[in-house]
């Protein structure tokens, strides 16, 4: 394990110090929440740095004190039990600051655009993925976030064939940005007489939700059309005057919002265009991260399979990870979500912390 440079923690807690300092002074609006939010994103690092320091003193004590053969023996044997159990949570601490040090992404804080589309397998398909934004929607309700539905296209079994939603929040992209991918479903579908086990796929992307700071979206780059809603689905089509698309010129990317009043439907419409414009950015900047080094974590590829949930055995299997949970029911209530989301974080976080330790060592 690379021990972290004094130096950088000394600098990081002179830092947060200073801030501390000046937002006490006063100061104009912009510059007051530019540094809070630096304070804010410094502060878990500076506790975990004094708590390491402290256990870090704590154990060279005792280690002093063990080793000193003029101290009284019992005191010397006492110091030696301690030192085991003092000397694990200051690894354990150094882990948590070498995380908490991880270059973090800068989209994580954000609200973020979630898309589900039915894949392979017609209308069992599209079952799954109704399935999927109900497990998303219960989950972001147990979080505190609000779930609004932009844009949806149902078939007659009331399948969801793509839905497009806006989830608001602290940090949803965070924990959603690995649910990004193809999800294979393999249960008997209820269209199925025979009794035989089918498997659909659904694809999922979640995306940051951008910010008019993040990108400009000139005028003369869109065209709006206002439209009413139709074609295939029968009487689950949104019938609608105020149907909205906006055609962004320079990528010929489409948005449609048919969900709302004219005027929501634009700022909905705007928004996934405005988050999906943002994340092309990310991925062309991702991409070029990938080709300069090697092991790349998060490619972005939403090709490849990430999960299968299996009905008829009752587990839930993310392949990028290997890890089954046989509790599918909780899973797609969204009570057990979180277990596959921290597995992944904590993944993800060892494959940064291993290219570090690599580019350190190279």
């Amino acid at each position: 394990m690379t021990t972290i440079p004094t130096e950088k923690l000394e600098n990081l807690v002179q830092r947060w110090e200073t801030i501390r300092y000046t937002l006490n002074q006063g100061m104009s609006q912009p510059n007051f929440v530019q540094l809070s939010k630096e304070f804010a994103e410094l502060n878990p690092v500076v506790e975990t740095i004094h708590e390491y320091r402290k256990a870090d003193a704590e154990w060279r004590e005792l280690m002093a004190l063990s080793n000193d053969a003029s101290a009284d023996k019992e005191l010397r044997d006492l110091a030696q039990d301690e030192l085991a159990q003092v000397d694990r949570r200051r690894s354990e601490l150094q882990e948590k600051l070498r995380v908490r040090l991880l270059p973090k992404d800068a989209a994580d804080d954000k609200s973020a655009i979630l898309e589900v589309r039915a894949g392979t397998g017609g209308d069992e398909a599209a079952l799954f993925g109704a399935d999927l934004f109900r497990m998303y929607s219960r989950y972001a309700e147990q979080q505190g976030w609000k779930t609004e539905i932009i844009s949806l296209s149902e078939n007659d079994l009331g399948g969801y064939k793509e839905i497009v939603a806006s989830i608001a929040g602290k940090g949803v992209f965070a924990r959603l940005k690995y649910e990004s991918g193809v999800h294979r479903v393999q249960r008997v579908p209820v269209t199925e007489a025979g009794g035989r086990i089918h498997t659909s796929a659904a694809t999922v992307a979640v995306l940051p939700e951008a910010e008019d700071i993040d990108l400009e979206i000139r005028p003369e780059d869109i065209r709006i059309d206002t439209m009413r809603a139709g074609g295939a689905g029968g009487q689950h089509v949104n019938k609608t005057d105020s149907a909205v698309r906006i055609t962004h010129l320079p990528t010929g990317l489409i948005v449609v919002s048919a969900e709302k009043s004219q005027h929501q439907n634009r700022r909905l419409a705007m928004q996934v265009l405005r988050s999906r414009l943002y994340e092309q950015e990310r991925q062309k900047a991702a991409d070029t991260r990938a080709a300069q080094r090697k092991g790349q974590v998060g490619s972005g590829d939403r090709s490849q399979r990430i999960r299968t949930y299996n009905f008829p055995q009752g587990r839930v299997t993310d392949h990028r990870i290997g890890l089954t949970l046989h509790k599918l029911d909780a899973v797609l209530e969204g009570t057990a979500l979180d277990e596959l989301i921290d597995a992944l974080t904590t993944h993800d976080q060892a494959d940064q912390l291993a290219a570090m330790e690599e580019n350190a060592h190279a």
